[in-house]
């Protein structure tokens, strides 16, 4: 276990409390739990890279808790109408497109490497935005145009992003066959 699988582990064990402080309504908790799991996120992968500590279970486990803490981010704050219900159903709906394409892919013995496209990196850029512009917004109203102009980038990236990966999918998928 090396220190950029800590902190990826670390930022799974923020996601509860994230949870738990967004259905408090105390929110200035939140925003600084979904701060630093976010830093975590760019300096875990920043230091895999820097100091060749790039492990097969970070490989799986950082995504993994990516998934998980914008899963549990959207489900909640929709549940809590920070954030419209069909936002969250759009990005869910891309993960488990995602995840039951990498079933398929296990399933007829493809060994897919896990390397997201460059529109899957911006995806999760504006999704992870529209969530700290959300939790923002209610300190700072005067941001709500700029916070609605990502949550629909948010939206169209998401769904472009979900379309891509069943194109490119299909694609392998296709080829072997021929």
């Amino acid at each position: 276990m090396n220190l950029p699988n800590l902190l990826t582990l670390l930022r799974i064990l923020l996601i509860p409390a994230f949870v738990i402080f967004i259905m408090n309504k105390q929110t200035e908790w939140a925003l600084g739990t979904f701060a630093i799991a976010g830093i975590t996120d760019g300096i875990d992968g920043l230091l895999a890279r820097l100091t060749h500590q790039r492990t097969e279970l970070g490989a799986y486990l950082d995504p993994i808790a990516d998934k998980l803490l914008l899963s549990a981010s959207y489900i909640t704050l929709a549940i809590v109408e920070i954030l419209p219900s069909w936002l969250t159903v759009i990005v869910i709906t891309r993960d488990v497109i995602i995840l039951v394409g990498l079933l398929v892919f296990i399933l007829t013995d493809h060994r897919p490497k896990l390397q997201p496209s460059l529109v899957s990196k911006v995806t999760t850029v504006f999704q992870i935005s529209t969530i700290l512009l959300a939790l923002l917004k209610e300190y700072h109203p005067s941001i709500a145009i700029f916070a609605a102009f990502v949550l629909y980038g948010a939206a169209a990236l998401t769904i472009i992003s979900g379309s891509h990966y069943i194109y490119l999918g299909t694609r392998i998928l296709n080829e072997e066959k021929t």
